[in-house]
């Protein structure tokens, strides 16, 4: 991993952006990304735009579904592709624009230093521009309903931005194929006895990804 001052992922950790009609985003989100990353999978899930002929303008697999599945199905998809090609290491990278490309180096450092399996990126342990304060609330409430309901406590139980080990690759399949998809995961977390932590994150909030 370089030490220069704009950290990078190593080659073997792929970045999975699942990605439903966000033609008019991706380009952004995929320059971003390749500032940090060598390998990135777009996986298009039935979009009825061209988002997937946009993200094969640039140097990154592009996976397509016929139709539209899900969050969770795309997400699944993209990790089972790069574990196929040999990842060491899987992120997962919302395609909306709302995620910081330069947080993921910053995971991975968190990762290997607390000797995790996965770590997730909060919202609440660095920064939510824009963020609305009923979406704040709703966020909370879900950190402790999980904590009743799965037995697991992290501060930021939506969040699209982990960064996970094979291992954890291997044996997390997500199940739940739409929103509720981190829910599943983090159960899987629980059940599975993965070690994770947290790391901060910066989460931009657009017109757009409010909308979703």
């Amino acid at each position: 991993m370089s030490t220069d001052k704009q950290l990078t992922l190593p080659s073997s950790c792929f970045v999975v952006v699942p990605a439903f009609n966000e033609a008019p985003r991706i380009a952004r989100t995929l320059e971003s990304l390749l500032q940090v990353a060598q390998s990135v999978v777009v996986v298009d899930d039935g979009s009825a735009d061209n988002t997937a002929d946009v993200a094969l303008r640039y140097p990154v697999w592009v996976l397509r579904h016929p139709v539209n599945l899900g969050a969770g199905a795309a997400t699944q998809t993209g990790v089972s592709f790069a574990l196929r090609q040999g990842a060491e290491y899987v992120a997962t990278f919302d395609a909306d624009g709302q995620h910081r490309a330069e947080d993921l180096p910053k995971l991975m450092q968190i990762l290997l230093n607390n000797e995790a399996n996965i770590v997730f990126g909060s919202r609440f342990l660095g920064r939510a521009i824009d963020m609305p304060f009923h979406r704040k609330a709703m966020l909370r409430v879900a950190s402790a309903a999980v904590w009743i309901l799965c037995g697991i406590w992290v501060t930021d139980v939506t969040t699209g931005l982990r960064l996970m080990d094979a291992k954890a690759a291997r044996m997390i399949k997500i199940t739940m194929n739409r929103f509720e998809h981190p829910v599943d995961l983090l159960h899987q977390v629980r059940v599975k006895k993965l070690r994770f932590a947290e790391g901060p994150a910066t989460i931009l909030y657009s017109t757009d990804s409010l909308r979703k």
